[in-house]
């Protein structure tokens, strides 16, 4: 449902509460173990798209993870160091990213009834439902200069 920029996606809550935030869009998964740094939150996977952005207090829309059983505890540290996402996005649920958004304790939604790589974009800004499972998003309206505003 589509409304002047404002759009509202459904899907199955996977961590409860409520968080809204500038997204991060990648359509490539992440690697905890070895692929973020904790203490930044930033990605280091070198051939990552996101390759030296922080997801700190963002949300944060990917597939989900890759790699190790340590991807819960990174971003479980990512947490603890205060730069976890301010919520997660994902299409591919697994063991991985379900404990990773648990200890994330951020709000979490998967499942979706439309494609978020498709209607969501970086800059847009988003709010999500970890309760009700719902994912708002507004998209990011370009100013004269270039630079994205929510």
């Amino acid at each position: 449902m589509s409304d002047h920029g404002h759009l509202v996606l459904h899907g199955r809550p996977i961590v409860g509460g409520v968080a809204e935030g500038e997204a991060l869009v990648t359509r490539e998964r992440i690697s905890g173990w070895g692929g973020i740094d904790p203490r930044t939150g930033t990605v280091i996977e070198t051939r990552h798209s996101l390759a030296g952005v922080s997801f700190a207090g963002r949300v944060l829309v990917f597939p989900g993870a890759k790699g190790s059983s340590g991807w819960s505890g990174m971003f479980h540290m990512a947490r603890v160091n205060g730069v976890a996402p301010a919520a997660m996005v994902f299409t591919t649920m697994g063991t991985k990213i379900a404990l990773g958004a648990l200890v994330t304790r951020v709000p979490s939604v998967t499942d979706l009834d439309g494609d978020p790589f498709a209607a969501i974009e970086t800059g847009d800004w988003v709010r999500v439902d970890g309760d009700a499972g719902t994912v708002e998003v507004r998209k990011a309206a370009h100013r004269l200069d270039g630079a994205a505003t929510a």
